[in-house]
């Protein structure tokens, strides 16, 4: 099949499901299934992919595998928070400014499915790669894949744990791997996108795979993660979450730098939930 066809496959498939998806979020009023929806698509495109495109049968196995694993991890633990929480606080913000209009909802919905397709043009440069066999760079991307995928997981479950205790409502995870960066979670998704880099390595189309990386960094950093979360953490955790701010990291992970002298919030005792030495469970 060509690859025009094969994208187009992938489009009208994730069409399909987003609108599914608008009438599923109408009668339940929460818009959080686009996210699952949309991992569940992505990861799906590279199972379409490696099953479609002809090419040499090890780098579409290992897309098919890496491809499909992630996504259904994402998409799974996105679904356990659809299904138990109330509605995520950037979609409610969107349906007060919509006023609830379906429409606008939909035409958000079917923008979701563009943008599957978008994250899935990666898989395509890796399922045209001729190379067949264990090579350094596919080593190096199984590596970087295991780190990634296993690092977003920890941070994953540190926030789980921190929204289930109802103590911790209305306050700023710091346990675990948030304490070095804001966004954990968003990293090592974004790194993730460097195994089809590594992947396509030998392709001839493998500039395609940057794709995952460049345009993820874009939309986490300025377009629809960190400046969102960020927005609602403000709404929600006021000055607690300015002060994690001034003092974590936002993206990469290092060591988190001392509050200013006229922070109010710098001065905790060892009993404080904010103190390094307290017993913390650990969301954004």
């Amino acid at each position: 099949m060509s690859l025009p066809a094969v994208i187009g496959l992938a489009w009208a498939g994730a069409a399909v499901a987003m609108a599914a998806g608008w009438l599923w979020q109408r009668r339940r009023a929460n818009a959080g299934i686009v996210d699952v929806i949309w991992a569940a698509g992505v990861g799906g495109s590279a199972l379409l992919y490696a099953l479609l495109v002809d090419a040499a049968a090890w780098p579409r196995a290992t897309l098919a595998l890496l491809g499909g694993l992630w996504g259904l991890r994402l998409a799974w633990h996105l679904w356990l928070r659809v299904r138990n929480e109330d509605e995520d606080g950037r979609y409610r913000h969107l349906r007060t400014h919509w006023q609830g209009h379906q429409g606008a909802f939909f035409l958000f919905f079917q923008a979701q499915a563009l943008l599957v397709v978008v994250f899935s043009l990666p898989f395509l440069a890796v399922a045209r790669n001729p190379v067949d066999g264990f090579t350094g760079w596919w080593l190096a991307a199984v590596a970087v894949w295991l780190a990634s995928v296993a690092g977003e997981g920890i941070a994953d479950r540190q926030l789980a744990r921190f929204r289930a205790d109802p103590a911790n409502r209305g306050r700023t995870c710091r346990a675990g791997l948030w304490r070095y960066s804001r966004h954990p979670n968003y990293f090592f998704e974004w790194t993730h996108w460097f195994t089809y880099v590594l992947l396509a390595v030998g392709s001839p189309i493998a500039w395609l795979a940057w794709a995952g990386p460049l345009v993820m960094y874009a939309f986490l950093r300025w377009i629809s993660g960190v400046p969102y979360t960020e927005a609602q953490a403000l709404r929600t955790r006021g000055e607690d979450y300015r002060h994690y701010q001034r003092t974590t990291p936002m993206l990469i992970p290092w060591f988190p730098r001392d509050a200013v002298p006229d922070d109010p919030l710098q001065t905790v005792t060892a009993d404080s939930p904010d103190s390094p030495d307290a017993s913390r469970k650990d969301p954004e």
